[in-house]
C-alpha cells in the first residue's frame, strides 16, 4: 500500500505518495522552488512523464552518474534527487517532448520497484525544518558576499539575482537559488543537493563559489593582457603609418628602423658574404623595413636574415699540413686501411705545394663494421678539420638536400646548408654516410640532387633553394660511405672516386682487439688493465667460434660481454683481483660457440658436393653445392632460393657437361636415365650470380660419375658452354671466406690475374691459390679419380 506524506509548501498543504516514477536525467541538476525546462527522449523516460499523471502529475527527478550512456540501470543513477511537479508537456512530431517541472522538495531513493517500461521508486522527503546554529548565520553572510562577486565577473549574469537571492528568505531556497544559477558542473552541483545538514551544505557551496572566482578572475587577466598586447600593435601600427606619412611630406626616404634592424645590418656586414650573397641579403633587409613586426612576413623574412648571417661565408679552418703527424693519427686510430690512409696523405702533399686544391670526393665501399665512418671521423682528425656526418639512409625527398622554397611553412635549408652551418667553417669533412640506401618518390630524388653537391665542377655554386644564392662547396672534403656499390646510380657513382674496404683478416682483428676494442672496452667498464688478460688464443676462438663477420662489430659486442662478466666475478668474489680469460674458459663467459666450420667437421671428402665462394654485402662467405641422382626422365631441379643469372648458370653447366660426355666417361642415356636435384643450403637466403659456374659444373660430374670431390678444396669461377672460366667480382671477400674457413687451396680465374697480384701478402698467405683458365684445368685437380 502507497503511503501518504503530507508537506507544507507555502500555504499550501501537498499530499506526495511514497511511490512515485522516476526520470533520469542529464548533465543537469534539479534544486527545489526551481522552474527547469527538460528535453525528454528516451523511451522509458517519456512512459515515466505518462505514468505520473496518475499520481498528480508528480514525479521524482534525479540526474544519472554517466551523461554518455543511453541504456542505464538503476545503478546508474543518484539516490538523491527532487520530487517534481509537471506544469507543461509539449510534445514534437520526431517523438520527443518538452517537459517543464517545478522542484518541490528534496528525496532520497530507498529502493526501485520493478517496472518494464519505466523506473519506479520507493522515496524518503527530506526533513528542511531543522533550526539553524548561529554559525549558519555566518555562512549565509559569506554567500551573500561570494555571490555578489560571482555576478559581478559572470557579464551574462543580472544584478537583479541578487535582490531574488535577499527575497529568498528561507537559508534552504538561498541555498538551493545559488546552486541553480552558478556556471558548474551536474556533479559538483549533486554534492550540494545530496548533503543533508544545512551547514554542511553552505560550506560546500562557498568553496564551489571560492574556485569559480578565482578561475573568472584568471580568465579576465588574460583577457586583459591580450586587448593590451591588441591595442600596443594597433597603436605601433598607427604610429608607424603616420610616421611614413609624415617622412614622405618631408621628402625623406629613410624609414626609421627598430634597433632590431640595426643589429641585422651590423651583422650582415660582418659576415663577410659574397657581393652577389650581399646583394641579396640587403635588399631583404629593405624589405623587413617596410614590414610591422607583428606581421607573419616580419618573421618569416627575419629567419632568412638570420640564416645568411650564420652560415659561413669565408670562415675556414686551418689544414694540417705535417704529413708525418698526419699519417700517425691516421694509424693511431685505425689498424690496417691501407689505400683510403695513403690517399689522405697524398692529398696533404698536393695541398703543401699548391695551397688550394679542389676538395676530394672519396667513396668508402665496404660491408658493415669494417670502420668506414670512423675512418671519415679520423680523416677530419688527421687534416685537423671539423667534422659533420649526415645519414642518407631512407631519405626520399630531395628538399632534405637542397632545402625548402621560402614560400612553404616552416621552410629550412637542406642538410647540407644545415651541416655547413654546424660546422662553422666552408672547409669541414662531411661525411654523407649510407649512400646507397636513399629511395625516391613523388617529392623527388634525392640522388639527383646529391649529384650537384658531388661534382667538383659544379659544387662551387651550389644553390639551396631556402637561401637562393650560390653558395660555394669546393673546399669541403665529401666522403661517402655505402655497403653496395651496385646499388648507387650510376651518374653519382661517376663522380667519386671509389675505395673499397674489404673485411678484416683474423690477424687484424687480433690487432684491432689487443689496441683498440679491448682497451677501449675496459675503460667503459670501469676496469683497469692488471684486473683482466685476454691471450692471444682466446682472441682468436671468439673471432673464429663466436663471431662470422667482415667487420668487428659484433667482435666488439663479444668483448664487452667478456668485460661484464668479468666485473661481476671480481664484484661477487671480493678477494680475487685478476680474471683471466682463456681459449678454455670462454665457455663460461659467452656460452657454447656460435659457428662451427662445417667444412672440416663434415669429415671425408663426398660425392656430389663441392664448397663454392661467395660475396654478400656483409663479406665473403662460403657455401656447400650438392647434387643427388636418382631414376627418372632426365628432369633438372633447383633448389635453395636462387635466382635466374644462378639457374641459367646451373643450365649452361649441364649442357657443358652432355656436350663432354664421352671424355668424361658419361654414356649419353645417363642424362635420359637420371633426374638431377641442385641444392644449396640455406634456402631462405637468396642466391644469385654467374661465379658458381665451375662449381656447379664439378658437382654435377662428381654425381654422375661417382667420384668424390677434394673438400679441402673452395672454387669461384663463371662457365662457358666452351669450358672457358670467365673473371668474377669480390675476389678479397672471397679469398678472406676462404682463409677464414681454413681452406688451404681455391681456385680463381685466370682472368682476375691483376688483381691476384694486388693482393695483400697476409691474404694469400696460407692459401694455395691455382689460376684457371679452362674447366680442364678445375677438373683435374678437383675430382678425385
Amino acid at each position: 500500500m502507497t503511503k501518504i506524506q503530507k508537506i507544507l509548501k507555502g500555504e499550501e498543504i501537498l499530499e506526495i505518495p511514497s511511490t512515485l516514477t522516476l526520470l533520469p536525467i542529464r548533465d543537469l541538476v534539479v534544486f527545489p522552488y526551481s522552474v527547469v525546462p527538460l528535453l525528454v527522449g528516451r523511451e522509458k523516460s517519456l512512459a515515466a512523464i505518462r505514468a505520473a499523471a496518475e499520481n498528480e502529475n508528480l514525479l521524482m527527478v534525479a540526474t544519472q552518474k554517466d551523461a554518455e550512456k543511453e541504456s542505464i540501470r538503476s545503478s546508474d543513477i543518484f539516490r538523491i534527487g527532487t520530487i517534481c511537479r509537471i506544469l507543461q508537456v509539449l510534445e514534437f512530431p520526431n517523438g520527443h517532448a518538452k517537459v517543464v517541472v517545478e522542484g518541490i522538495i528534496r528525496a532520497k531513493v530507498n529502493r526501485f520497484l520493478r517496472r518494464k517500461n519505466f523506473f519506479e521508486t520507493d522515496i524518503d522527503i527530506f526533513d528542511e525544518n531543522i533550526e539553524l546554529s548561529d554559525l549558519s548565520d555566518v555562512y549565509i553572510k559569506q554567500l551573500f558576499h561570494y555571490f555578489r562577486e560571482y555576478i559581478s565577473l559572470t557579464p551574462e549574469m543580472p544584478e537583479e539575482m541578487l535582490e531574488h537571492l535577499h527575497n529568498q528568505g528561507d537559508p534552504y531556497r538561498m541555498i538551493d537559488f545559488v546552486a541553480l544559477n552558478i556556471h558548474a558542473d551536474a556533479a559538483q552541483k549533486q554534492k550540494v543537493l545530496q548533503e543533508k545538514e544545512v551547514e554542511n551544505r553552505l560550506i560546500l557551496l562557498l568553496d564551489l563559489l571560492r574556485q569559480l572566482i578565482g578561475y573568472h578572475k584568471v580568465r579576465q587577466e588574460i583577457d586583459q593582457k591580450v586587448q593590451e598586447n591588441l591595442l600596443r600593435n594597433q597603436r605601433n601600427y598607427y604610429v608607424q603609418e603616420k610616421l611614413k606619412v609624415i617622412n614622405k611630406e618631408l621628402g625623406e626616404d629613410e624609414e626609421t628602423a627598430s634597433p632590431e634592424i640595426y643589429k641585422l645590418e651590423e651583422e650582415i656586414l660582418e659576415a663577410n658574404m659574397p657581393d652577389h650573397a650581399l646583394d641579396k641579403a640587403t635588399e631583404e633587409l629593405s624589405k623587413l623595413r617596410k614590414i610591422p613586426p607583428f606581421s607573419p612576413e616580419y618573421t618569416v623574412l627575419r629567419n632568412y636574415l638570420e640564416w645568411m648571417i650564420q652560415v659561413p661565408w669565408q670562415r675556414q679552418s686551418s689544414d694540417r699540413l705535417d704529413i708525418v703527424e698526419a699519417q700517425a693519427i691516421l694509424d693511431n686510430d685505425h689498424y690496417g686501411l691501407k689505400q683510403p690512409k695513403e690517399r689522405i696523405v697524398e692529398h696533404l702533399a698536393v695541398l703543401q705545394r699548391v695551397k688550394k686544391i679542389k676538395g676530394p670526393i672519396l667513396c668508402f665501399v665496404g660491408p658493415p663494421g669494417v670502420g668506414k665512418t670512423s675512418l671519415g671521423k679520423s680523416i677530419a682528425r688527421a687534416l685537423g678539420r671539423k667534422f659533420v656526418r649526415v645519414s642518407l639512409g631512407g631519405v626520399r625527398d630531395e628538399a632534405e638536400i637542397r632545402g625548402h622554397r621560402r614560400t612553404y611553412i616552416g621552410a629550412m635549408p637542406g642538410k647540407i646548408i644545415q651541416s655547413i652551418k654546424k660546422a662553422g667553417t666552408t672547409n669541414p669533412v662531411f661525411l654523407l654516410d649510407e649512400v646507397d640506401k636513399m629511395s625516391m618518390d613523388f617529392r623527388g630524388d634525392p640522388a639527383s640532387a646529391l649529384l650537384e653537391v658531388l661534382d667538383p665542377e659544379q659544387n662551387k655554386s651550389f644553390n639551396d633553394h631556402y637561401l637562393d644564392v650560390d653558395y660555394d662547396l669546393s673546399r669541403v672534403f665529401f666522403i661517402t660511405t655505402a655497403n653496395v656499390k651496385g646499388n648507387i646510380p650510376a651518374p653519382l657513382l661517376d663522380r667519386m672516386e671509389v675505395i673499397e674496404l674489404p673485411g678484416y683478416m683474423e690477424h687484424e682483428k687480433l690487432r684491432i682487439v689487443q689496441d683498440h676494442l679491448l682497451p677501449k672496452q675496459l675503460k667503459e667498464h670501469g676496469l683497469e688493465k692488471k684486473e683482466v688478460t685476454l691471450n692471444e688464443k682466446a682472441i682468436y676462438r671468439v673471432i673464429q667460434e663466436y663471431t662470422r663477420e667482415s667487420g668487428v662489430r659484433n667482435l666488439e659486442r663479444q668483448i664487452a660481454a667478456l668485460c661484464r662478466k668479468s666485473v661481476r666475478t671480481l664484484t661477487e668474489n671480493g678477494k680475487k683481483r685478476t680474471v683471466r680469460l682463456t681459449e678454455k674458459n670462454l665457455p663460461e663467459m659467452l656460452g657454447k660457440p656460435k659457428f662451427l666450420n662445417r667444412l672440416l667437421v663434415n669429415g671425408k671428402d663426398a660425392i656430389g658436393v663441392v664448397t663454392g665462394l661467395a660475396w654478400t654485402p656483409y663479406g665473403g662467405d662460403v657455401l656447400q653445392i650438392e647434387v643427388n641422382t636418382f631414376p627418372g626422365k632426365g628432369k633438372l631441379t633447383l633448389t635453395g632460393k636462387l635466382g635466374e643469372v644462378m639457374k641459367e648458370s646451373a643450365q649452361t653447366a649441364l649442357s657443358y657437361i652432355r656436350s663432354r660426355a664421352e671424355s668424361l666417361k658419361i654414356p649419353q642415356e645417363t642424362f635420359e636415365k637420371l633426374d638431377l636435384h641442385i641444392h644449396i643450403p640455406e634456402g631462405a637466403v637468396p642466391k644469385d650470380g654467374p661465379s658458381a659456374g665451375i662449381t656447379l659444373t664439378t658437382a654435377i660430374i662428381s654425381a654422375l660419375t661417382n667420384r668424390p670431390v677434394r673438400r679441402d678444396i673452395a672454387m669461384t669461377g663463371e662457365i662457358t658452354l666452351r669450358g672457358k672460366v670467365l673473371a668474377i667480382g669480390g675476389l678479397n671477400e672471397k679469398l678472406l671466406a676462404a682463409k677464414r674457413h681454413k681452406i688451404p687451396t681455391v681456385i680463381v680465374p685466370e682472368e682476375n690475374i691483376n688483381e691476384i697480384a694486388d693482393l695483400p701478402e697476409e691474404l694469400s698467405e696460407g692459401v694455395k691459390i691455382v689460376k684457371a683458365a679452362h674447366y680442364d684445368q678445375v677438373i683435374k685437380l678437383a675430382l678425385k679419380n
